[in-house]
């Protein structure tokens, strides 16, 4: 007999990664929980998610990070546990830990982490802190020796590509498209439904235990050169390509300090998702575990935009 799919809580449910975690574990067939502050929101959009979520089956569960007795309990009703807060709540994920230890049965917890492999990041400021408070949180869930999976997706595919990945533009480009360093350092793309899918299955897979999953398909693992020209081919079209050189983003990064061209720096310039070789003690890599799952290849994304 097939063991039982285990009950899945994800905290932060109605935020950006959150909506895909929930809809993956409803359609992968887990008992699905969420942890929401407000069943009846006022804010329309939020309550539209949350009425499509109990459409969907899944189970709201009254509670908030911040009080301690609604987040053990909530818990105690799951067997994994699985933190989709966002940036700014970061740090106070030592709050779910506690939780977690005081429930003391969790099977696995995967922490808000997604992005950038924290572990191998070369990252400036101001997105820094934060990448630190993810490093601490990972830290400390070893430390205590509950079970996890750390979830390492790289880009989102549905933040990233909008904008052809440039920083600053809002749009797909028009006449010129500005590309950080030599544009020729390898990044990893993924759909965010395809992200939902991956860390799902991981949750009652023992190859994932205790182990990051990194997602690096190789069909979305490509330079931003390469992006470009994709989107050429498929607009007929050539762009003017200008190119920015380490200092001036660094440059521009101390003048006015932004996360998001932090994080584009150690992407593009210092190679962040593709500069290391998963090492099998420590981590593994999602296609390779599940080969079944037919991933959407960037050049498939790329068709919404035409």
């Amino acid at each position: 007999m097939a063991s039982e799919k285990s009950k899945i809580l994800i905290i932060g449910g109605t935020g950006y990664i959150g909506k895909f975690l929930v809809t993956a574990s409803v359609r992968l067939g887990h008992p699905t929980y969420a942890l929401v502050r407000d069943t009846s929101p006022l804010d329309t959009a939020k309550a539209q998610t949350l009425q499509n979520f109990k459409d969907s089956g899944v189970i709201l569960l009254q509670g908030d990070i911040y009080d301690h007795e609604s987040l053990v309990k909530a818990i105690k009703t799951v067997d994994v546990v699985i933190s989709a807060v966002g940036y700014f709540q970061v740090a106070d994920q030592t709050k779910i830990i506690a939780a977690v230890k005081e429930a003391g049965h969790v099977k696995r917890f995967i922490p808000s982490d997604f992005g950038n492999d924290i572990d191998h990041a070369h990252i400036e400021e101001p997105a820094k802190t934060a990448f630190d408070f993810k490093i601490k949180i990972r830290r400390m869930i070893e430390q205590e020796g509950i079970p996890y999976t750390f979830v390492s997706c790289n880009f989102f595919a549905g933040w990233s590509l909008p904008n052809l990945s440039q920083y600053g533009p809002t749009g797909m480009p028009t006449d010129k498209v500005l590309i950080l360093g030599d544009g020729n350092t390898k990044v990893v793309y993924m759909d965010e439904d395809d992200i939902g899918t991956y860390t799902i299955k991981a949750v009652d897979d023992p190859r994932a235990l205790n182990k990051v999953l990194h997602m690096r398909p190789h069909g979305n693992t490509l330079s931003h050169n390469e992006l470009v020209s994709l989107w050429e081919n498929k607009v007929g079209k050539t762009f003017e390509r200008v190119y920015l050189s380490e200092d001036e983003v660094l440059k521009t990064l101390k003048e006015s300090p932004n996360p998001i061209l932090a994080i584009l720096h150690s992407v593009f310039i210092k190679g962040d998702h593709t500069n290391f070789e998963i090492d099998p003690a420590m981590g593994v890599e999602a296609t390779e575990l599940y080969p079944d799952i037919k991933y959407t290849t960037m050049d498939e994304y790329l068709n919404r935009f035409l």
